[in-house]
């Protein structure tokens, strides 16, 4: 993995294709086309456009659209030009797998991209820096995301002085951040993952408009809740299961925690309470 020494930025072929979809307004389809192609940079190149639609879930004239879309004749234009932006060889087969380990191996690229964002660590710094400034801090995640915001939410607890989960949607979660609001939140976080429910794309619009700094864990830079957020931080999710795997979410957001404790003074002095409290009251198991 390579390294551009002028910003520090890893220089995969992920991050460069997130460098050409850059400033280009892309629709739903187009931004899912975009997202199957960073998750498979490295084979993207060697793929016609009917197997890149297959990939991706959408038609043949979809993809070359998209081509078109981003400055190209069409998709020939655009692959000859991917063969210059990625690797001259695609990744090595994984076809002695079986379905388990190609799930296995997936979350592990995945975790691999994650890595190489994460060589820049300054919008994770930023995020940190929201999110331990926020008083209350509300963190937002709906059905598939529920379990991400509460493991977040549950560790935040204990080095944050207010933490406020909103996990479960309806009438009442824009009362919640009102509230949130009125107590002196400054910024939410939320998890956004696949499928995306309408409601959360809709409460991020809601925490805008009520003045709060929107950082977002969403499975793709492309993912719709990318326009409602002020920072996103993008962690792919493995789609070989019947239900979808989240590693690199997971794995984020406790990065997301490390960097928010690096602007709590007083988070170790926490840590320690809690740890006295709990030997006090025999909590664990030794």
């Amino acid at each position: 993995m390579s390294v551009d020494r002028s910003t520090g930025v890893a220089d995969s072929p992920a991050t460069r294709l997130q460098t050409l979809f850059e400033g280009h307004r892309l629709t739903p389809t187009q931004r899912r086309i975009a997202h199957s192609m960073v998750r498979r940079a490295a084979d993207v190149p060697f793929l016609s456009s009917v197997e890149l639609a297959e990939l991706a879930g959408v038609s043949q004239p979809s993809v070359t659209r998209f081509a078109v879309a981003l400055g190209f004749d069409g998709y020939p234009a655009l692959r000859r030009h991917l063969r210059e932006v990625v690797p001259a060889e695609p990744a090595p087969g994984s076809g002695s797998y079986n379905e388990y380990q190609q799930a296995v191996e997936a979350e592990i690229e995945n975790l691999r991209h994650l890595a190489q964002m994460l060589a820049d660590p300054r919008p994770v710094q930023e995020a940190g820096r929201l999110l331990a400034a926020s008083r209350p801090l509300p963190v937002l995640g709906l059905r598939a995301a529920a379990s991400q915001a509460y493991g977040f939410a549950y560790f935040a607890g204990k080095v944050h002085p207010d933490v406020r989960l909103l996990d479960e949607g309806g009438t009442m979660i824009h009362d919640r951040i009102d509230g949130a609001v009125r107590a002196g939140a400054s910024a939410l976080l939320c998890f956004a993952l696949p499928r995306h429910p309408r409601e959360v794309v809709d409460t991020l619009s809601y925490a805008k408009e009520a003045g709060l700094a929107v950082v977002t864990v969403a499975d793709s830079a492309f993912a719709p809740v990318a326009k409602h957020s002020d920072l996103l931080l993008p962690a792919a999710v493995g789609t070989g299961l019947a239900f979808d795997t989240a590693c690199a979410p997971m794995l984020l957001g406790r990065v997301l925690l490390e960097a928010m404790c690096d602007d709590l003074p007083e988070a170790q002095v926490r840590l320690e309470e809690f740890d006295a409290r709990a030997a006090a009251r025999g909590l664990f198991v030794e």
